[in-house]
């Protein structure tokens, strides 16, 4: 065949290809058109939610630094790696299939002024070599971690849509190699010296004898299936808008951005308030002022917040929440991102029958009566935080879980039968247990020294260094009785002033709130603001991780602002300043610390505690396996302590058995309830460990003599 023929092959070959790329264009870019407009559609039915676009210039700070940083990565350096440079590679090739157009009509095509700009070219190497590598290893991952064997729940990826998955690793992968034969095809065909193409050079030196016009036709077929393969990409993700795994790299960016904290926090810590339709707190005052037929909480889908929708549509199946959920981990029917995918599939099938606007009329189904969630699962939530901490995405699982308790409270009064004896005690008497007020002060008998009560010996809390919140586990259980009296001794010991409420203390709310009982929080939490208010409190200590939290946390949203410190911190600063001296001892132990999931997660008070043990002689701490940000919840949170566990393992035996697993004779608590899970843990997993607050080990030392 001579020169003009292959010219004109070529051509033909060129003709065919164009039409490839303008038909696979045009369907790709409409379908996924389509795609997002369905996206679109499905958040546009969610409730109002102010607050979340402003400010404009901490968001954007902090959405920059979690993409560019990828900070929920930092238990995993690989994952983290090949996840960052197949992520920053997506942008920065999207200028190689801008060139891949040009090239299908002139395969010596270059984009106009930047096209031969070395530091680019450079670049698009680098991330090309880099993301193949990134996505291979990815790949191979996924691969290892597929659910099989005896027990598939184990594995992260149980539940995820695996074949999407491949797809998108399979695109990923077939455009960058498309992108670096490209490479060495334009190197073949005098595209500029060797150092524009310091990583392909060699490739494209493999290609000296191969003659022009076929490496031109090589030129506009790999350019075409480049092209094909990306826009394929797109008719698939278009076609399926609840497809996450693919959506996340567009979505991830705007729920990144609206996440409830502004500058970097996650949705952990204060819940958010109850709310009315368009996006305003209730309290009790509102709750008077709302019509009859109000829905209160989430029943339905359109009940959600448009980021709750958000949520779910940007949710990756990666599985990291589920791999961290105590629920899941013990058997339990609660998955963080089966219930989140649950969610979305329902949200998008549902949305086209919500709008304009929803309303009684077109109300959407039931997600419990429904069977889009299993009451089981719902229920089953200790509100640990951990699938926040770990989601990648910055999807608010404990608020979606929340809201829909609280509907099933206030609007259906549909709740584990347990929880009906605990609301009644919490009204009736302030307590979880139902005790009189009376006996709040018991605890104090037998101490060598007087406890003063605020309004009866001390006329305000101004005049004491500290408020004592005792609490009611600190006040009623006999194990956190024991806390109670030692964080008091030691304060004593250290000369600093306290007084307590006595019987003007009540529940601070927190088993009512995580229970869905609203409420009830409300009227338990305004009445301790008013109390702490009038009583001129300032600085308080508290021994329990949940008053901690709700107390510091949420009581801002009721008008109380207080100083408030955890005894582990305070006790740490005082043993540091030399107040308490921590005596040496004979009695040497092996000691493993639990962290209270609200006091590290959700509060980030992951040191003093720590540093605490360290300062008392003779203890040797070792970590369990998941400790810190990555700890196994005890069991007690989210109201499940005033709940039987029937379903699978007990949560506070699987983390008493890692506990026992240390070797240590000691577990060291920060939080009556967990001191109470992990104990009734060890005894259930046949142990013999110990499990005592800080306090009472470091009084023990104090005790001491020389």
């Amino acid at each position: 065949m001579g020169p003009a023929k292959y010219r004109g092959a070529v051509n033909a070959l060129q003709l065919t290809c164009l039409g490839i790329v303008v038909v696979s264009t045009v369907v790709g870019v409409g379908l996924f058109a389509r795609g997002v407009a369905a996206i679109v559609r499905t958040v546009r039915i969610g409730r109002a939610l102010p607050g979340r676009w402003t400010p404009v210039g901490a968001r954007t700070r902090t959405l920059l630094a979690e993409v560019f940083g990828h900070g929920r990565f930092q238990h995993k350096p690989v994952v983290k790696v090949a996840h960052w440079v197949v992520m920053i590679s997506f942008p920065l090739l999207f200028l190689a299939l801008v060139t891949g157009y040009g090239q299908v009509v002139d395969p010596s095509f270059t984009l106009p002024l930047i096209g031969s700009f070395a530091p680019l070219e450079w670049a698009i190497e680098a991330f090309a070599w880099a993301a193949l590598i990134g996505i291979t290893a990815l790949f191979v991952l996924r691969l290892r971690l597929l659910p099989r064997g005896a027990d598939p729940r184990r594995s992260r990826f149980f539940g995820s849509h695996q074949v999407r998955a491949f797809f998108v690793e399979f695109t990923v992968a077939a455009v960058v190699l498309a992108v670096i034969v490209l490479r060495a095809l334009e190197y073949a065909l005098g595209g500029g010296a060797a150092w524009h193409y310091p990583l392909t050079a060699w490739l494209g030196a493999l290609l000296d004898s191969v003659p022009t016009t076929t490496l031109e036709a090589a030129v506009v077929v790999v350019a075409t299936v480049k092209i094909a393969v990306s826009m394929s990409w797109f008719v698939v993700v278009g076609l399926q808008p609840t497809m996450g795994v693919a959506w996340h790299r567009f979505l991830a960016v705007a729920n990144v951005y609206a996440r409830r904290e502004p500058t970097g926090g996650v949705a952990l810590g204060p819940l958010q308030p109850l709310r009315t339709p368009t996006g305003e707190p209730i309290n009790l005052e509102a709750l008077e002022d709302l019509p009859d037929d109000a829905r209160l909480g989430v029943g339905a889908i359109e009940d959600f917040t448009w980021k709750g929708l958000l949520d779910f549509s940007t949710c990756t199946e990666c599985g990291r929440c589920q791999d961290q959920c105590p629920a899941w981990a013990t058997g339990k029917p609660l998955s963080p991102k089966l219930v989140t995918l649950a969610l979305r599939d329902h949200a998008a099938a549902t949305a086209p029958y919500l709008l304009p606007e929803p309303d009684e009329s077109h109300a959407g189904i039931d997600l419990l009566g429904g069977g889009i969630i299993d009451p089981d699962a719902l229920w089953a939530c200790t509100m640990c935080g951990a699938c926040v901490q770990q989601c990648p995405v910055d999807i608010e699982h404990v608020d979606a879980i929340v809201d829909m308790r609280r509907y099933q409270v206030l609007m259906e009064s549909a709740f584990p039968k347990e929880l009906g004896g605990t609301f009644t005690k919490l009204e009736r008497q302030g307590n979880p247990w139902g005790l009189p007020a009376r006996q709040r002060l018991g605890w104090a008998k037998g101490l060598d020294f007087d406890v003063p009560v605020v309004g009866v010996d001390v006329e305000s809390a101004a005049e004491v260094e500290y408020l004592f919140w005792v609490g009611c586990a600190g006040a009623y259980e006999d194990r956190a009785i024991r806390t109670t009296k030692a964080v008091a001794e030691l304060l004593h010991t250290a000369g600093v002033s306290f007084a307590v409420l006595g019987d003007g203390e009540s529940c601070t709310g927190d088993p009512a709130r995580r229970a869905g009982n609203e409420i009830l929080f409300q009227m338990l939490a305004s009445a301790n603001v008013e109390m702490l208010n009038e009583v001129g409190a300032q600085r308080i200590v508290v021994t329990c991780a949940h008053c901690f939290n709700t107390i510091s946390r949420e009581y801002p949203q009721l008008g109380g602002r207080y100083e408030v410190v955890h005894h582990t911190e305070l006790l740490n600063t005082l043993v540091a300043d030399g107040r308490l001296t921590p005596l040496p001892s004979d009695d040497e132990r092996a000691i493993t610390y639990h962290d209270p999931c609200y006091l590290g997660r959700h509060n980030q008070v992951y040191a003093p505690p720590r540093d605490l043990l360290g300062a008392i002689p003779g203890l040797t701490v070792t970590e369990m396996p998941r400790a810190k940000e990555q700890s196994f919840c005890c069991g007690a949170g989210g109201a499940r302590v005033w709940m039987e566990e029937t379903i699978g393992t007990r949560i506070g035996t699987a983390r008493a058995e890692e506990a026992l697993a240390t070797g240590a004779s000691t577990i060291a608590t920060a939080c009556p309830f967990c001191t109470v899970m992990l104990t009734d843990g060890v005894a259930a997993a046949g142990g013999t460990a110990e499990v005592s607050d800080i306090a009472v080990l470091l009084l023990d030392r104090v005790r001491e003599t020389p």
